[in-house]
C-alpha cells in the first residue's frame, strides 16, 4: 500500500527582513513525509497562489502543489476540511503554528476535531510499523523523546527539533505546477474588527547583574551605587520629580 500524506503549508516570514519564505516547521513536515517510502505526498495551501514561498516548497523535490483560493478575510478551516474529507489521505502533517497572521497554532486542532481524527503534537519522526499503524516519536521538554503508537488516519504537528529540511532548488521550484482549486469562502467575521500592528521593542533592563555565586548576587543587590550621574531630588516639586523620572526611563529605552 502506498502511504498517502497531505502536508498543510503556510507562508512563512523572515525574522529580520519580513519577506515571504517557506515556514520552517512546515518545511520540516515535508522533510518527514519525504523520508517515508513508498509515499504519495501532496502539498495543500489555503490562500493566494501568487507567493514565491510556494515555489520554495516545490523546490524541495515536489512536482505540484494544490492551492485552495481564499482571501485574507476568509476562515480557511471549512475549505481545508472540505477538501481533506474528499481526499484519501492517511496522514496530515503541518507545522505547530504559522509564522504570519494569527499564528495561534489552532489550525491542526480544529482540522482534527472536525475530521474526527486523533492529533499528535510536536513530532520529530514517523515509522510505519504496519499498513494501519505508525510509531511516532514525540518531542518533550529538555530534549526528551516519547514513542507513541497510533492507528491511521491521524493529524500530526511537527516540532522545530525535527530533522532540518533539505535545501530548495530554484529551477525545479519554478518548473513545478500550482493547481488552483475553487472553493466556497467563509468570511471570518470575528477577525474583521481586529487591528494588527508591529510588536513593540521590549524594554531594556535598567541593571544587569553578572554574578555567578549567591554571595556576589547579594553583594550586587545591597551595595551602594557608584554612579556619579545620579541626582537627589528633595525640594523639587512633584512635577519636576516626575519629569526627571520620565527622562531617565526615556534615556534607558523603556519609554519612547
Amino acid at each position: 500500500m502506498s502511504l498517502k500524506i497531505t502536508t498543510l503549508v503556510s507562508i512563512g516570514q523572515h525574522l529580520r527582513s519580513g519577506r515571504e519564505m517557506r515556514a520552517d516547521q512546515d518545511a520540516r513536515a515535508i522533510e518527514l513525509g519525504l523520508t517515508l517510502s513508498p509515499v504519495e505526498l501532496t502539498l495543500l495551501h489555503a490562500g493566494s497562489a501568487q507567493s514565491q514561498a510556494l515555489r520554495m516548497y516545490l523546490g524541495m523535490g515536489l512536482q505540484h502543489i494544490k492551492v485552495i483560493k481564499q482571501t485574507e478575510q476568509a476562515d480557511i478551516i471549512p475549505a481545508l476540511v472540505s477538501w481533506l474529507r474528499q481526499s484519501d489521505s492517511h496522514i496530515i502533517l503541518t507545522g505547530a503554528r504559522a509564522e504570519r497572521g494569527e499564528a495561534s497554532g489552532l489550525v491542526p486542532y480544529m482540522v482534527s476535531e472536525q475530521l474526527g481524527w486523533p492529533l499528535i503534537s510536536h513530532i520529530v519522526a514517523i515509522e510505519m510499523t504496519s499498513q494501519t499503524e505508525a510509531r511516532i516519536l514525540q518531542a518533550l521538554p529538555h530534549g526528551q523523546r516519547r514513542a507513541i503508537s497510533v492507528k491511521l488516519p491521524f493529524v500530526a504537528t511537527v516540532d522545530s527539533s525535527a530533522p532540518k529540511p533539505r535545501q530548495s532548488a530554484f529551477g525545479p521550484g519554478q518548473r513545478a505546477t500550482i493547481d488552483i482549486l475553487d472553493s466556497k469562502e467563509v468570511v471570518d467575521t470575528s477577525r474583521l474588527p481586529w487591528k494588527q500592528s508591529n510588536a513593540r521593542k521590549r524594554p531594556k533592563r535598567l541593571k544587569i547583574v553578572k554574578a555567578e555565586t549567591a554571595a556576589e548576587r547579594f553583594r550586587a543587590a545591597t551595595a551602594k551605587s557608584q554612579s556619579n550621574n545620579g541626582k537627589i531630588l528633595q525640594s523639587e516639586s512633584a512635577d519636576q520629580k516626575a519629569h526627571a523620572i520620565l527622562s531617565v526611563l526615556t534615556e534607558e529605552g523603556v519609554l519612547k
